[in-house]
């Protein structure tokens, strides 16, 4: 393991450890939830979308943080050089920075509930944290029952979306649900992808992840028809009146998933190469949602 670090810059690892691309998973529920909200609206609470951007970055970076601690608990993740916990070899720091992340990020929501005088958006967000907890945190740890991907899609997906349409309207819309489904679907691609590279490391600590249960091949078949799901559905609202001809757009991802289902297929048995697949994924995920949302807003 020693031998194995010292291969990798030090630099690389902390980056890997840190993820900056996943962020992009908090991001986008807020921007489309909001433009949903513009679009039948016309109104834009600059400050209540800022401050809510920042508030879902500090509370996923505890859950990315938070995972690593209990993952380390279980002794999944010692051939994971980037774990935070591996790196730093202090785990009560690494969970007391995660606490303070998630406090920040709750304080942040409890600002916006102060400003509309409704504690609605803190409830829904009160229950994303939840949902999150119970998919590593112990006696839970959903996710190693494989329940993971159908936690991931109602956090990101309904729950989200809908939080950050009402953060700006104080209401609730058809639309922006039935546009949290896209964003919800392409949030949990990038997770279904994460599993590839592990099986062996998910075997040994007992965790039933969908690629343990299906084997790699199923799993890649079955990613194919998960990615190309969203862009039918988009064209489905559009043919409903749902949502604008404009997000159509979202079409312009349509490479990169491509992309990445040719590269899961082809590489889905083998670790050190299918290992990138998640980052092709947060590719999909970014595009596809930043195009959606445009689309409203257009």
């Amino acid at each position: 393991m020693t031998t194995k670090q010292i291969s990798y810059p030090n630099t690389k690892l902390w980056m890997a450890a840190i993820k900056p691309p996943m962020y992009s998973v908090a991001i986008m529920p807020i921007w489309v939830g909001t433009a949903v909200a513009f679009a039948q609206t016309k109104i834009f609470h600059g400050v209540v979308f800022s401050t809510f951007v920042a508030a879902a970055i500090l509370i996923l970076a505890w859950e990315n943080i938070s995972n690593d601690v209990f993952d380390s608990e279980t002794g999944i993740d010692q051939n994971k050089h980037h774990s935070l916990v591996n790196l730093t070899g202090n785990k009560p720091l690494i969970f007391w920075i995660g606490n303070l992340c998630l406090g920040l990020g709750l304080l942040g929501i409890l600002v916006i509930a102060f400003w509309q005088h409704d504690l609605t958006v803190i409830g829904i967000i009160l229950l994303c944290c939840g949902l999150g907890y119970t998919y590593q945190g112990p006696p839970f740890r959903l996710g190693y029952q494989g329940l993971g991907e159908i936690i991931c899609f109602f956090a990101f997906g309904p729950l989200a979306v809908e939080a950050a349409y009402y953060s700006q309207t104080q209401t609730w819309s058809m639309t922006a649900l039935a546009a949290s489904v896209i964003v919800g679907i392409a949030t949990t691609l990038i997770l279904f992808c994460s599993h590839f590279h592990q099986v062996k490391d998910d075997i040994a600590a007992g965790k039933r992840s969908p690629i343990v249960r299906l084997g790699t091949q199923k799993g890649a078949q079955l990613l194919v028809w998960f990615t190309g799901s969203i862009y039918p559905l988009t064209l489905l609202f559009v043919l409903l009146g749902i949502s604008p001809p404009w997000t159509l757009l979202s079409w312009v991802s349509l490479p990169f998933a491509v992309k990445l289902c040719r590269h899961v297929l082809e590489n889905h048995n083998q670790p050190d190469k299918v290992s990138n697949c998640k980052f092709i994924a947060v590719a999909v995920h970014f595009w596809a949602c930043l195009l959606f949302g445009l689309g409203f807003i257009l």
